[in-house]
């Protein structure tokens, strides 16, 4: 029985699936766009979306009471590279701000040719600012 089971195994012992996510999440927040297979991207997705509510809420907590600090370090035992986290934080977190959640978008682009496993395209939602659109 496969009860309260939440997570593919993806053929890989746990420390090899997590170093996996952990690769992946820096790469997409790096570039903001990742092609894997479609399993892969169903699991990075979830992981990815936690990372980001907790940058926002760290943001959102401010800097008085020590929320910044200790969601960067809440983030850092995920990703540990620096230069990502600051990305996140002054730049990722701040644009999905004001949205509630789904900030990435899953795209299957097709199947891979060597072994016909089905690709899919995992990229970062662009949030559209209502104050730069011209006035019609």
């Amino acid at each position: 029985m496969r009860h309260r089971v939440a997570h593919r195994k993806l053929g890989r012992v746990t420390d090899h699936r997590i170093a996996m996510l952990r690769n992946q999440a820096t790469a997409l927040i790096r570039y903001e766009h990742l092609t894997t297979t479609v399993p892969k991207a169903k699991e990075l997705r979830p992981f990815v979306e936690r990372l980001i509510t907790v940058a926002k809420r760290g943001l959102a907590g401010g800097d008085k009471n020590g929320h910044t600090l200790n969601a960067r370090r809440l983030i850092m035992q995920d990703l540990q590279d620096r230069e990502i986290v600051t990305k996140l934080f002054d730049t990722i977190a701040p644009r999905f701000a004001a949205r509630p959640g789904g900030y990435t978008r899953l795209l299957r682009v097709g199947f891979r040719r060597g072994d016909s496993a089905e690709v899919a395209q995992v990229e970062l939602v662009v949030a559209h600012v209502e104050e730069d659109a011209p006035a019609v």
